[in-house]
């Protein structure tokens, strides 16, 4: 079984994510294993609600601006707290690791991006195999635009939505330039994460062929063509 960390969106957390992904975790509770995690920073709207109309506590991966301040197309000098998220993901993997890969959302996808990058660049302390960015989009903050000078070539899985009113499409696509060979799964709803009959085969196939990878890591074959 594959073992995930999943990282939301910004002004949600562990415990809001874990809720709206249920029919995804449902479809793949057989081949994987999620662990979620909440970003450190608050988001200083407290009056910020859920669908059912309760207060949330709201978290950030990084703020453009001061007060914590963050919309995901505004350019921006700046990405206050970048570091400190970057070092909860470290603790995660120390604490509740090994992971084989990445499931994350909306900002949590941008962030899960240029994690693939810093893996890249060499500059992690910990690994994964593999990274699902769901409505993702390329950071506007110049401190990170040297994660994006060079093509990522982890295995990834890019999910958007046609009518996705909060990150368009188009923004989607734009990070999908900044990948090799990256598969794809386009549906036709909003900003959320699909799990009907029509995405979870290609959910399943992804996911598939890294667990094939991960096996041909543990039991690579021997000098004569046998697997040990």
């Amino acid at each position: 079984m594959l073992r995930i960390l999943c990282i939301h969106g910004y002004r949600q957390n562990a415990t809001v994510f874990k809720e709206k992904i249920g029919s995804l975790r449902k479809i793949l509770k057989k081949v994987v294993e999620m662990v979620f995690i909440t970003a450190p920073h608050q988001v200083s709207d407290s009056d910020f609600r859920n669908d059912s109309g309760t207060v949330v506590d709201g978290r950030g991966w990084w703020f453009s601006g001061p007060d914590s301040y963050f919309k995901a197309l505004d350019p921006s000098d700046h990405c206050f707290g970048f570091e400190d998220s970057v070092k909860a993901v470290e603790n995660a993997f120390e604490e509740n690791g090994p992971f084989d890969g990445i499931l994350a959302f909306s900002q949590g996808a941008a962030f899960a991006a240029i994690l693939c990058a810093m893996q890249q660049r060499e500059e992690l302390p910990f690994h994964f195999d593999f990274a699902i960015l769901i409505a993702g989009f390329k950071s506007r903050c110049s401190p990170h635009e040297m994660y994006y000078q060079e093509t990522i070539a982890l295995p990834t899985l890019h999910v958007f939505g046609e009518t996705d009113a909060v990150i368009g499409k188009d923004v989607s696509e734009e990070l999908l330039l900044h990948f090799k060979d990256p598969a794809t799964i386009r549906h036709g709803g909003g900003h959320y994460v699909p799990a009907t009959g029509a995405q979870k085969q290609s959910y399943l196939e992804f996911l598939q062929e890294r667990a094939q990878d991960k096996d041909r890591k543990i039991t690579p074959a021997n000098d004569d063509g046998d697997r040990s």
